[in-house]
């Protein structure tokens, strides 16, 4: 299969199954998140595993009441480090920058995770502040985005995507 085909498959899941996934393909998500681009190569990101059943179900709270997430055995929450971006770039890299990293990061995990035919759902829905109280996280770490990892207890369709010629100029 190749990275088109795997881009074209890739959909938003909110439905999984209990099985767990091996700790071999979770550190595989992460290696490719860790190898996403990013500006001035800052890599301003950090990853938060989340496996406990308890705090999977606190993150449907602060996501609000997205039932799906505590299905899946693991959610992988990004975090940005918004200084460490301002740090080369000022302003752009603490407002824009640091979120784009976040973003590629995310897309990474996304698309290696339907390259094992596991499920994700990107989800930026959520309240960030009750996230870091729930997470306890670090005050530098602004939590991004979120995905539930899991083996697919459902197959959506595909969604219909707009015509090239609404999305594309060529100049």
């Amino acid at each position: 299969m190749t990275l088109i085909d795997i881009i074209k498959r890739r959909r938003s899941v909110r439905g999984y199954a209990s099985e767990e996934i091996p700790e071999e393909v979770i550190e595989e998500l992460l290696e490719a998140a860790r190898w996403a681009p990013s500006a001035g190569n800052r890599q301003p990101w950090h990853f938060y595993v989340v496996r406990d059943d308890g705090m999977r179900r606190g993150l449907v709270d602060v996501a609000g009441g997205q039932s799906f997430i505590a299905e899946a055995p693991v959610v992988i929450v990004i975090c940005a480090d918004a200084e460490r971006s301002a740090e080369h770039y000022g302003d752009r890299g603490r407002e824009l920058y640091c979120l784009q990293d976040t973003a590629a990061a995310m897309q990474n995990i996304l698309l290696v995770a339907e390259a094992h035919d596991l499920g994700t759902c990107w989800i930026g829905a959520f309240d960030e502040e009750a996230c870091s109280q729930l997470l306890d996280l670090p005050r530098h770490h602004r939590p991004v985005a979120m995905t539930p990892v899991g083996a697919k207890r459902m197959h959506p369709d595909a969604r219909k995507r707009r015509k090239p010629g609404e999305v594309i100029t060529y100049m």
